[in-house]
């Protein structure tokens, strides 16, 4: 299954492609600090060429987690629905998982640093590409939808974990 992993940003936006447990694709698009607006632009655009040239089947995206700071969770979140929409528009499945589900399915404790995030990405991708802290985070997400879906599948009927 080729899953594209989302870890949106308003200024850097982390994609990562696996199919399977293979790294396909991986990068932070840059943004940049123009308006909000063209940034949000961007990331629907961008989102939308790499849909199309890499041809995911599903879509899987970090969720919001709660910031002390109103307006960065708002950007975020703003981020997060450019990004959904562009998976939306181009009629992919989008499955959502929480920074500590993806941290325990990647490293095995939720409160993991980032660094153990990537390093345990680039352990189970097998690569030894520095890939950036955006898309390592984007390709965890990729990777912990991939783990949830094989694990759904080897459970009985009417038995799905979230």
């Amino acid at each position: 299954m080729r899953i594209l992993g989302l870890d949106p940003g308003s200024r850097i936006t982390g994609v990562g492609i696996i199919d399977n447990e293979r790294l396909v694709h991986a990068e932070g698009l840059r943004l940049g600090g123009g308006p909000m607006p063209e940034r949000l632009g961007m990331i629907f655009q961008k989102l939308a060429d790499i849909i199309q040239a890499y041809q995911p089947e599903v879509v899987a995206v970090e969720t919001v987690f709660m910031s002390r700071n109103a307006q960065a969770a708002i950007k975020l979140g703003q981020a997060r629905g450019a990004a959904i929409c562009a998976a939306v528009a181009a009629g992919l499945e989008v499955h959502e998982y929480a920074p500590r589900a993806i941290k325990q399915a990647i490293v095995g404790r939720g409160g993991a640093a980032k660094e153990q995030v990537q390093h345990m990405t680039r352990v189970l991708l097998k690569t030894d590409q520095d890939m950036g802290p955006d898309a390592a985070d984007a390709l965890a997400v990729a990777l912990c939808h991939h783990n949830t879906a094989r694990t759904n599948a080897r459970l009985p009927a009417g038995v799905v974990l979230r």
